[in-house]
């Protein structure tokens, strides 16, 4: 998250074309990222169910299986991607920005095929506890991105000057050496050892593949959902010129950043509530599951609180531009409020996924983006009641929809939970 909000701020100090061509092709990418990569996700309630069985050598052959997955769908991101820009030209948005987006798009298609792969090999790291050596080499790469940002956004040190589209040659590179790394690591690192994950070759398994699909294509789905509700918002907005665009995704990427902790919780909820399932002890499952949701309520309002109180100075790390400047202040209230929904639902779905939950909550994201947070957004930017809202219309139309989002999840995850109970017994 850290990268994408390096690459907010130096290509948001270029230019707004350039801001708002790389908010609108990071959108764009995130969103088929994340739901092609669905199915990558899976890996952790797998292994972590697998990890509290004490089956640790099938963690092994399902790792092996599962990345011929990741490479099959990381090369079929990487060709979207590549031809993402006739689809870009025939929507109503600006040609400086379409342009700016597209080519980013193609510099970064190769480095999400890499990125496919690293996921796959996080997922499993995480799924066993492991989650030191992935947020290592995370963080190193967030700390190399940013002169790679500089050099091929602002043409230092002979490099050609490409503005925003230098970001993608730089998480192309970033990517890549993530990947390289974490396979090198886990191939040597004894904390692995005993599941033995590349101790022999393994061709693609039906069994595994049909278990990925089920669990993986709603949570991709689900995340699609997600994301496509924050793409859309961004296509909606793109009428109204680069200059909205721009305030648009950095308060976006700002509600993003903060939003990184109770998401974290969220994700050690899959892991954890997958371990206590495969120990068969689904009462301290239930413990996490309550426990995971206070600690995102929590989260959530130490968020709104700093949000609110430093506003004004986090908008300036990101852009000059003084049109920009005082359109994102105003929307950073949406995005604060935005804050406490978005941590619920996370806390609930992070413990869902642990139950191997996935395809009712992935309608449940339908519902709640597409069939509220959506159609209400288009009406309050572009219509309202008399007058228009413009962009904070559409921030108020995913806020309800987020928080009927988090309700219906909160409502399912009781029901889960009640179910192992009986089953239990």
């Amino acid at each position: 998250m850290l990268m994408g909000t390096t690459d907010t701020i130096i290509a948001g100090r270029a230019s707004p074309a350039d801001l708002a061509g790389l908010g609108v092709g990071n959108s764009i990418s995130m969103t088929i990222f994340m739901f092609t990569s669905g199915v990558i996700f899976a890996v952790t309630p797998i292994v972590a169910q697998l990890y509290g069985a004490k089956k640790f050598k099938e963690i092994g052959q399902k790792l092996r299986e599962v990345l011929w997955i990741a490479m099959f769908l990381g090369i079929l991101i990487g060709l979207i991607f590549m031809n993402m820009g006739y689809i870009l030209n025939s929507l109503p948005i600006e040609k400086s920005i379409t342009d700016i987006s597209t080519k980013y798009l193609q510099a970064i298609a190769l480095g999400f095929t890499f990125l496919t792969i690293f996921t796959c090999l996080r997922c499993y790291s995480e799924g066993m506890k492991l989650t030191v050596p992935v947020f290592v080499i995370a963080f190193f790469g967030m700390i190399l991105n940013i002169p790679l940002d500089l050099i091929f956004v602002y043409g230092w040190f002979g490099a050609p000057k490409l503005g925003g589209v230098g970001c993608g040659i730089a998480t192309t590179i970033v990517s890549f050496i993530m990947m390289i790394t974490l396979f090198i690591y886990i191939s040597v690192s004894k904390n692995y050892k005993k599941t033995e994950p590349f101790s022999k070759f393994s061709w693609p398994s039906s069994e595994t593949t049909k278990e990925a699909i089920k669990l993986g294509v709603p949570i991709g789905l689900g995340i699609f959902i997600e994301l496509s509700m924050f793409s859309g918002a961004g296509i909606i907005l793109a009428v109204l010129g680069e200059s909205i665009v721009a305030s648009h995704y950095i308060a976006i990427n700002i509600a993003s950043l903060f939003f990184m902790i109770p998401l974290s919780i969220g994700l050690a909820a899959a892991t954890r509530v997958g371990n206590l399932i495969g120990e068969e002890n689904p009462r301290q499952a239930k413990t996490a599951s309550y426990s995971t949701i206070y600690m995102c309520i929590i989260a959530a309002l130490l968020n709104i609180v700093i949000i609110l109180s430093f506003k004004e100075f986090i908008v300036g790390i990101y852009t000059t531009d003084e049109v920009v400047f005082n359109l994102t202040v105003g929307l950073l209230i949406f995005a604060a409020i935005f804050q406490l929904p978005d941590g619920i639902q996370m806390g609930a779905l992070g413990s869902l996924r642990g139950y191997k939950d996935t395809f009712v909550p992935m309608v449940l994201l339908f519902i709640s983006y597409w069939i509220f947070a959506l159609p209400a957004g288009y009406y309050l930017t572009n219509i309202g009641f008399g007058t228009p809202f413009g962009a904070s219309g559409m921030w108020i139309g995913m806020i309800v929809g987020l928080s009927i989002f988090s309700l219906l999840s909160i409502l399912r995850l009781r029901w889960v939970i009640g179910k192992n109970l009986r089953s239990s017994i």
